[in-house]
């Protein structure tokens, strides 16, 4: 049964669940163990822009309160979370939340996180442990925003398996499982091309930029966090920073569902992420019996190992229990459609190294101790940007590249009744791309290839790495732009380097410039509209600034093309393409030139702004809403959460912030909840109150939960 059979499976069940009297979900859930009952104690101060800052005894304690403040401003999402890391999403989301839930049991996240629980160490544990107990503090002070029963109390294996079951979708691990199971073709060309299969390419972005002292007018070594995130959901950032008595000092961001910050700095060090495309899935066609039973592996017949997953999925007012049964391989999880038996081997399969290593990393304090802790093989994939008080820079190419034997063809489909093409685990960190101090004074990404990160003279040869580790070769615009208006002067500016950052300027050496020469050069016949949209669109001066006539024209040809070129394919036709485009721009202004700032609005609750930046700038707007009454597009993914640190040369650090919206992510009673907007369309920032004193000079509020 494929994914998309989901809801209609659903519907035939409740018909037969009404006459057979069936037990419905949450009748059938279990509450699972927790820890033994514990007291946690920690203090949190709310600033003038309701940021919390969390101070605690212990790290445990400090982790409990983050989860009880970031549950105060955005309950609904990290009830999302812990829904899905239960197999239950379906019963609050529908069918599309069971298709996670599917996801979630074809992995074995569970079983995953009980197995290796206990070979978590301790400390890790208890910090685990006390995140749980925050959520459960909030759930039990707060019953009425509790919307599934018998999902709390949580526990600390909850908040692993979370972690184990989101990490492989960051490198695209959902779209080569959705292939599979909607009986869609896999790309044979490149396994690149196979992994990002299914994802928005809006949901993939990032900018990272760290500056040697050397690069810098004011002496300062600069990082420059610029993830691209969805302003809302189970994804979204959300701002804290974070204090112990036991030497934990983080301020940045993380998600629902985190019980540590995932990027930004302490008083030390910082890093920030970006999205790559490593080749980290390898799919085995199996070998079956005429049964169906058994597996072929090295001459010898093997089970087909199965169980059934039980998806709970909201069809009107009833929840019911919808099962599906997931099969198992040598190889990994095992999806059968009508091509027959597919196995999947992923990046991170089976570990829960991915909890350590976030952990560890924000507890460094020196490049020894992080790269100790980035040595651990846990996180599965992204880039890392890092810069320290000693004026340190580095970038990671950061993934779990599968440790694959020469003799196999890893860019298409694997035979799998061989064991000789099944790898055992990731190379070690040695081997992983690096730059470290390049002479050039700094290092970047936005989502491009690893060779390109430094300028000329600094750049890494590809011809150093195994074609096995499957490295991208893309580039985006924001890339090609980043570096080359950072090599262009030896020494910047404070105000120039900001200036990149927001740079909206479209390189016409980028996939877009040869886009947009194609729709250029298109042949139009004699149709009025698209000779008009086509000599609008030759006007255009390459930027998304909110100036020329042409920047949402250009900004919506850019966007018909967007999606295929993530995945590799051809793009579209162009005189369709450019039909596409201006009818949709007749239909919701009535004219082909409407301005960028009243076109492309940042809207939330009682404010709505002028926004502007392109799909593929370093000012990034990349995904639209479209489904707006007077349909105008508002943005709802792109620059996100951006942070600013600068370590001066006495190694004291400084940093700024902002968020799209504000800190109360889903509370639309409170002040929080829109009042950064401002700040953010214009691009300007707010301060960071790192220090815990600072955070009581400016308390708003201060409490114990």
């Amino acid at each position: 049964m494929g994914l998309k059979h989901i809801a209609a499976t659903a519907a035939a069940v409740v018909v037969l669940a009404l006459g057979a009297g069936a037990v419905w979900e949450p009748l059938s859930a279990s509450v699972q163990p927790t820890a033994p009952a514990q007291t946690y104690d920690a203090e949190i101060i709310r600033d003038e822009f309701g940021v919390p800052h969390i101070h605690g005894k212990t790290d445990a304690d400090a982790s409990y309160g983050l989860a009880y403040a970031h549950a105060e401003d955005d309950f609904g999402a990290i009830e999302d979370v812990i829904a899905m890391t239960r197999g239950r999403y379906g019963a609050l989301a529908g069918a599309d939340g069971a298709q996670v839930d599917y996801v979630a049991g074809l992995l074995g996240v569970r079983q995953t996180a009980e197995r290796d629980y206990a070979k978590i160490p301790a400390d890790v544990r208890a910090v685990l442990e006390g995140y749980a107990a925050g959520l459960n503090r909030y759930a039990q002070t707060h019953p009425k925003e509790v919307r599934l029963a018998k999902l709390f109390p949580v526990s600390g294996q909850d908040i692993v398996a979370g972690f184990v079951l989101r990490a492989p979708f960051f490198y695209g691990l959902d779209g080569v499982i959705g292939a599979l199971a909607s009986n869609k073709p896999l790309p044979i060309e490149s396994k690149q091309a196979m992994t990002p299969v299914g994802r928005d390419p809006s949901l993939n972005g990032s900018n990272g930029f760290a500056l040697a002292p050397k690069k810098m007018s004011d002496g300062k070594t600069w990082l420059i966090s610029n993830s691209h995130q969805p302003y809302e959901g189970q994804v979204a950032w959300y701002e804290a920073v974070v204090h112990s008595d036991q030497g934990l000092d983080m301020a940045g961001a993380l998600f629902p569902g985190s019980p540590f910050v995932l990027l930004g700095h302490n008083r030390n060090l910082g890093w920030t992420n970006t999205v790559n495309r490593p080749d980290l899935v390898d799919v085995y066609k199996l070998v079956l019996n005429e049964k169906g039973d058994q597996y072929r592996m090295d001459g010898k017949w093997l089970p087909l190992e199965k169980r059934t997953i039980w998806l709970p999925i909201k069809v009107g007012p009833f929840v019911i229990p919808v099962p599906k049964t997931a099969y198992h391989a040598v190889q990994g999880p095992v999806i059968l459609n009508k091509s027959g038996a597919f196995a999947v081997r992923y990046a991170g399969i089976d570990s829960v190294k991915v909890v350590e290593q976030y952990y560890r990393n924000t507890k460094a304090q020196n490049w020894d101790e992080w790269t100790r802790s980035m040595a651990i093989g846990g996180i599965p994939a992204t880039n890392f940007i890092y810069a320290d008080k000693t004026g340190k820079i580095a970038y990671i190419y950061n993934a779990l590249f599968p440790d694959r034997k020469p003799g196999f063809d890893y860019s298409n489909i694997l035979p799998g009744d061989t064991s000789a093409d099944i790898w055992t685990g990731p190379v070690p960190f040695s081997a992983y791309p690096k730059l470290v101090d390049p002479k050039s004074g700094f290092v970047e990404n936005s989502n491009n290839t690893p060779f390109l990160a430094a300028g000329p003279g600094s750049e890494m040869d590809p011809a150093a790495y195994s074609p096995l580790l499957g490295i991208e070769h893309d580039m985006t615009n924001r890339g090609l732009r980043a570096v080359e208006l950072l090599a262009a002067q030896p020494v910047l500016t404070p105000e120039q380097l900001l200036a990149i950052k927001f740079d909206k300027t479209y390189a016409k050496a980028s996939w877009e410039g040869d886009w947009i020469r194609t729709i250029l050069a298109a042949k139009l016949g004699d149709d009025p509209q698209l000779a008009k949209a086509q000599a609008l669109l030759a006007s255009w001066d390459w930027t998304s600034d909110g100036i020329g006539a042409a920047d949402v024209l250009a900004e919506r040809v850019i966007r018909t093309a967007t999606t295929k070129n993530w995945h590799r394919e051809a793009l579209p036709e162009p005189r369709e393409a450019l039909r596409e485009a201006s009818d949709d721009l007749i239909k919701r202004f009535g004219r082909l030139d409407p301005t960028l700032g009243d076109a492309q609005r940042l809207r939330r609750g009682n404010k709505d702004l002028a926004m502007v930046g392109g799909t593929d700038t370093l000012r990034a707007t990349t995904a639209w809403d479209k489904d707006q009454k007077d349909g105008k597009y508002r943005v709802k993914h792109g620059d996100s959460f951006i942070m600013l640190v600068r370590w001066d040369k006495a190694g004291q650090v400084i940093s700024e912030s902002i968020q799209p919206y504000g800190a109360a992510t889903n509370r639309p009673n409170s002040p929080h909840y829109n009042d950064q907007m401002a700040l953010f369309a214009a691009q300007k920032f707010k301060p960071v109150h790192f220090e815990w004193a600072d955070a009581e000079r400016h308390a708003q509020r201060r409490y114990r939960p």
